[in-house]
């Protein structure tokens, strides 16, 4: 999964996911340049799109400083289950009563185990 002008995020999946950083604002966030925020991006350990013409990222993936914990092995496991970006995002962010609340929800209040053992059931 990588930055894609391509991938057409649809008004469903961009009311999910809610609010939204620049990499500028995401690179401040996570204390980082830009360049390097990139880097992230293109190694598959946080996941942005083209939105309102520049790329941005889901703000819940950047917490207290930091990449949000289990995310980047979470994508990983997507992309293995051949999901594409906006797919990705339409997961992590739609709730799921069986968790309760969302996959991004439960990496949030560190519950991933259960989000990594879903999202690897998707690829069989």
């Amino acid at each position: 999964m990588h930055i894609s002008v391509d991938s057409m995020l649809d008004p469903h999946t961009d009311a999910l996911v809610g609010e939204w950083f620049s990499l500028p604002e995401a690179a401040d966030r996570l204390g980082i340049n830009v360049s390097r925020t990139k880097q992230l991006l293109r190694d598959h350990k946080l996941l942005g799109l083209s939105r309102h013409g520049t790329h941005q990222v889901p703000s819940a993936f950047i917490q207290e400083g930091q990449v949000l914990k289990g995310l980047p092995g979470t994508l990983m496991l997507l992309s293995d289950a051949g999901y594409e970006p906006v797919e990705a995002l339409r997961w992590l962010f739609t709730p799921d009563d069986t968790l309760p609340g969302s996959p991004v929800q439960a990496l949030i209040e560190n519950r991933g185990t259960e989000v990594r053992r879903r999202a690897q059931a998707l690829a069989f």
